[in-house]
């Protein structure tokens, strides 16, 4: 038996698409977090148990309920916007048909972002443990936190036809509305494990998340879609950062031009070495290679 768990808050709009994916399962059990639209109403359509969770901002903990409620030996577990292939959910079923020792599965997620799936920023493969035998998988109560495993797991290949379908980010408002729930949930979780604000980190955050997704990610091969969100990611930084400052009532500190200076120039030769890194490696003419070999061991910019 395979009992499916989907948590949702406000979710008309992606519920009867996730469900009606998952109808090679044969149970489903929604945890609601108290929504105000119609997803109740169109998830009890399809015959699922409905539970209502008190909410939380987050997933994690409407998960871990979800889980004490199943009767199956297996469990997939999705979001309202993710979806299961035909491909992906036959693969799935023939796992629970063998004799196997694997107890959990790390699936790659198809993330379709603005539009778009994106392959590069950091956004693929984006591995999820979502199957898993009943009592082998558990989230901790932390936003975005490592699920808790026990015994013997597996990567599925990073393909197309074995990825959940994540249809994330569907514009720029849907953004920013979650990156202020999401800030405001990381900068007390920094708070609480006594990290303080330093005036560095205004600097040094939201410059190494763009580096770590633009260059490092090689969100450059998304195009634009890959630029927006190296700079969304990397403001989201900067406000979790700003929110923790306001934790600490806004604690004042000074700061001088020269320390401007000195901040914004490390930031500035970290992401000019990455560029002619990337310069580097893509150029296939021997006198440019010289040149960007130069530049970076150098520290040449310009």
């Amino acid at each position: 038996m395979i009992s499916a768990v989907i948590h949702t808050y406000n979710e008309e709009t992606n519920i009867e698409d996730c469900l009606s994916s998952l109808n090679w399962t044969d149970e489903k059990i929604v945890v609601d977090m108290g929504s105000t639209d119609k997803t109740t109403q169109k998830a009890k359509r399809f015959g699922v148990k409905v539970h209502t969770f008190p909410y939380m901002g987050f997933a994690d903990p409407a998960r871990n309920f979800g889980l004490e409620q199943v009767k199956g030996d297996w469990v997939i577990v999705l979001d309202a916007d993710e979806r299961i292939s035909k491909s992906l959910a036959e693969f799935l079923l023939q796992q629970t048909q063998k004799n196997t020792d694997i107890d959990y599965f790390r699936i790659p997620r198809k993330n379709i972002i603005f539009s778009k799936w994106i392959k590069h920023t950091g956004w693929w493969p984006d591995y999820q443990i979502r199957f898993f035998k009943k009592g082998a998988v558990s989230w901790s109560n932390k936003i975005h936190g490592v699920p808790i495993t026990k015994g013997k797991g597996t990567d599925l290949d990073p393909i197309e036809k074995l990825s959940i379908i994540h249809y994330n980010y569907q514009s720029i408002e849907q953004y920013l509305n979650r990156l202020n729930r999401y800030t405001s949930i990381f900068a007390k979780e920094l708070f609480l494990e006594n990290q303080r604000f330093l005036l560095r980190d205004l600097f040094e955050k939201p410059s190494r998340e763009f580096v770590n997704r633009f260059f490092v990610g090689e969100g450059f091969k998304d195009g634009v879609h890959g630029l927006a969100l190296s700079f969304l990611q990397s403001f989201s930084e900067l406000i979790t950062y700003l929110k923790l400052w306001e934790l600490e009532k806004f604690r004042e500190e000074k700061i001088s031009l020269l320390d401007t200076d000195k901040y914004l120039g490390k930031e500035y030769e970290l992401k000019h070495f990455w560029l002619v890194d990337k310069l580097l490696k893509q150029s296939s003419d021997l006198k440019d290679k010289i040149i960007w070999k130069f530049k970076r061991k150098f520290h040449i910019y310009g």
